[in-house]
């Protein structure tokens, strides 16, 4: 079973900082894309930053310029770089991993716990 675990999730001021990060484990055959995903209560998750397999990357429009995703295969582990944080972060932050965790099995989702980012003003 692939396991995701997040962590870097609090409190903080708005203008802040926060560093993410999010380690897999387990068999994983192919790595399709890391990303993170974020959902605030009453709203539908949505995608926050996605790191697909060849390196590219893509951002919804509010964290341009501010936040950053990035990776080390060694560790496994996807960051997100939070920078110049407004209240509206704040949500609920999700990491997803799409990919196969063997070579005859389907491309599937994989989801972390979640970890919680709250930014006050």
């Amino acid at each position: 079973q692939v396991q995701l675990v997040e962590s870097g999730g609090g409190l903080v001021q708005a203008g802040g900082s926060l560093r993410l990060s999010c380690a897999a484990s387990g068999n994983i055959f192919r790595v399709d894309s890391r990303g993170w995903y974020r959902q605030a209560p009453g709203k539908q998750r949505e995608l926050v930053a996605i790191l697909t397999s060849d390196g590219s990357t893509n951002y919804v429009d509010s964290v341009k310029g501010r936040f950053t995703i990035s990776r080390d295969n060694a560790k496994n582990t996807v960051y997100l770089q939070m920078n110049s944080l407004k209240p509206e972060d704040t949500a609920n932050y999700y990491c997803n991993l799409k990919g196969r965790q063997y070579w005859y099995t389907a491309t599937g989702d994989y989801w972390g716990q979640g970890t919680q980012v709250t930014v006050s003003s």
